[in-house]
Parts: structure tokens; sequence; C-alpha cells
């Protein structure tokens, strides 16, 4: 009978520190701040549609990823990206 009980504490003791201890960040991850890890919403050049990160086409244009939606929006964006790209700097004002 002396066996069982002190099974039972060290079971109770194991479940607490699993649960509420050091342990349940092995499961459960130390719940960092969401908003750091999400992309930030992808706006469309062309047409101003957001587009998701894996959906619709990419091209890279002076060192920058822009996302289309579709291939007709980035052949738009192919045939004149200057009509579509504004270099604003912190103030906002036009480079």
């Amino acid at each position: 009978m002396d066996g069982v009980f002190s099974f039972v504490i060290f079971a109770g003791l194991f479940y607490l520190m699993m649960r509420y201890g050091c342990g349940a960040h092995v499961a459960h991850g130390h719940h960092k701040e969401q908003t750091s890890e999400q992309p930030k919403a992808i706006i469309d050049p062309v047409c101003n549609k957001v587009v998701e990160v894996d959906e619709g086409y990419g091209k890279l244009h002076d060192g920058e990823l822009y996302r289309f939606c579709s291939k007709e929006c980035l052949d738009k964006f192919d045939v004149d990206p200057v009509k579509y790209v504004t270099k604003t700097d912190a103030t906002g004002a036009l480079k």
C-alpha cells in the first residue's frame, strides 16, 4: 500500500509541474505575441486588392517584392512599373 500512495503523490506532482510549471511550455510554447509573426497585408499595386502571401504572382522590382492578384495585373505592371510604384520617404513625401 505504501508503494501505491507514493506513486499517487509523485504522479500528482508530475501532473502539476507539466500542467503549470516548466513543462507547460513544452506542449504550448511560450505564447509569443502573435502580431509580430503575422505578415502584413500585401496590396496589389495595380488594382489595390489584398493578396495573400501564398497566392497570386510575385515580381521583384528595384529590390522590392510586389505581389499581384492575377496574371493580368502582373502584365500591366511589366509594361509600365513606374506608373504603379511610387517611392516615399518616412514623412510621406515623394522621393
